[in-house]
């Protein structure tokens, strides 16, 4: 046989199929409105759940960035606080220093030879450099205009060359670590 010679389909064959196409019967289109009901049906069902995986992953995203947040926080607040126990420490040393200093102040002003005096003097120098080199200054006071971050006013007095909320006498000396006020500085305050 060649290309030409075909063989030949019954044109009720052909017709039958495409009418059968064509016709649709009460039940076929039934049950293809029940297939169509069934199939979008599953979409909204697939929709929905892909809109509760998406939400719920959202959900889980955002908590997973809150925690993280929330280590960061700790994290830095327990830095700071470990900084912050080693300066207290560090301070409170220095403050456990300050009664003998004070003392030795004292015992300058009363010391009777000249020999005491001088010992007395290059202990208090020492001691000075020693926590010059730590660190620790003294306030300065006397003379200048009362601060009460760095100095408590213990008495008033009446002196008319120092002009008002200026320190007439320093008591006892404050000192700062850094910008930490370790002891502040009792004072007199003028007018």
């Amino acid at each position: 046989m060649t290309s030409e010679e075909k063989t030949p389909v019954a044109p009720e064959a052909e017709t039958s199929a495409a009418d059968a196409e064509k016709k649709e019967t009460p039940e076929s289109g039934h049950k293809l409105k029940k297939e169509l009901k069934k199939a979008d049906a599953e979409i909204a069902s697939l929709k929905k759940a892909l809109s509760d995986a998406e939400k719920k992953a959202a959900d889980s995203e955002d908590s997973r960035l809150r925690i993280a947040a929330e280590y960061e926080n700790y994290r830095r607040r327990t830095q700071k606080e470990r900084e912050g126990i080693y300066g207290d420490a560090y301070a409170d040393a220095v403050k456990g220093l300050l009664p003998i200093l004070d003392s030795l102040e004292r015992g300058l002003e009363f010391s009777g030879s000249e020999e005491n005096k001088k010992g007395l003097e290059m202990i208090l120098r020492s001691a000075a450099e020693t926590l010059e080199k730590m660190g620790v200054s003294e306030i300065e006071a006397a003379g200048k205009p009362f601060d009460p971050a760095e100095m408590n006013a213990v008495m008033h007095t009446e002196d008319e060359n120092l002009g008002e909320n200026v320190v007439a006498q320093v008591l006892q000396k404050g000192y700062k670590l850094g910008d930490k006020v370790i002891r502040f500085a009792m004072v007199s305050v003028a007018n």
